[in-house]
């Protein structure tokens, strides 16, 4: 699954890269559209790697296709977000959580981001950027490289983090799980809006979780 993942992203990349569409085209905003949920796989399939799950009985490649995934997505160091996921789990929805925060969205969302993203990922993206556009139409890059990452971060943040952790939850994972809807949780955010089943379960890998979330409704 992970590669299946993978794969997609570099080959539509490398196909939406070579085209010349217009900003009147709508096919345009449909493929950024493609690529920023791909761009969210590739983080998911970094996250499941986190747990171990991508390859379970080879946790060196477990953590390369980790690597390989938080690379390609922004150049995100795989250890350290391993690091700070492991702490999300434990001490979730508390002070120590690095994901949570106190505050409307975008100042959660701010305080998320700036968890993750360093100075240095800053200047070696905007370096590769402007090493690309020597080849790449400028306007392609913006529609299929760097606007999709942006979008994802909204997307990864706000199904798998905003709305499953907002407020307080009468449970121990202080989780709060989306209603059954197997289309719509796999095309929002790869199944994590079944949040709750996420954290009862970390070592389900994405594609499972709709499992874990039909078990829980057969308790």
């Amino acid at each position: 699954m992970a590669f299946i993942i993978i794969f997609l992203w570099l080959g539509c990349i490398v196909l939406f890269m070579s085209t010349h569409l217009s900003f009147s085209n709508p096919l345009i905003y449909l493929l950024t559209l493609i690529q920023m949920h791909l761009y969210t796989g590739l983080f998911i399939t970094a996250h499941d790697a986190m747990h171990g799950t991508v390859a379970p009985h080879n946790q060196k490649l477990n953590s390369l296709i980790g690597q390989v995934s938080t690379a390609l997505y922004a150049l995100f160091p795989f250890g350290n977000l391993n690091t700070k996921h492991h702490k999300h789990h434990q001490f979730v929805h508390t002070k120590e959580d690095p994901d949570y925060h106190q505050g409307n969205f975008f100042i959660w969302y701010f305080s998320f981001i700036k968890q993750y993203i360093t100075w240095w990922q800053i200047v070696a993206m905007a370096i590769i950027y402007n090493v690309l556009k020597i080849w790449i139409i400028e306007q392609n890059l913006l529609m299929f490289w760097v606007i999709p990452s942006l979008l994802s971060t909204l997307q990864l943040f706000y199904f798998g983090t905003y709305l499953p952790h907002k407020g307080e939850h009468q449970n121990k994972h202080q989780s709060k799980s989306q209603s059954k809807n197997h289309i719509w949780a796999f095309f929002s955010c790869y199944f994590f809006g079944y949040h709750y089943e996420h954290h009862d379960s970390p070592v389900t890998p994405w594609w499972k979780l709709w499992q874990q979330k039909e078990k829980n409704l057969e308790i």
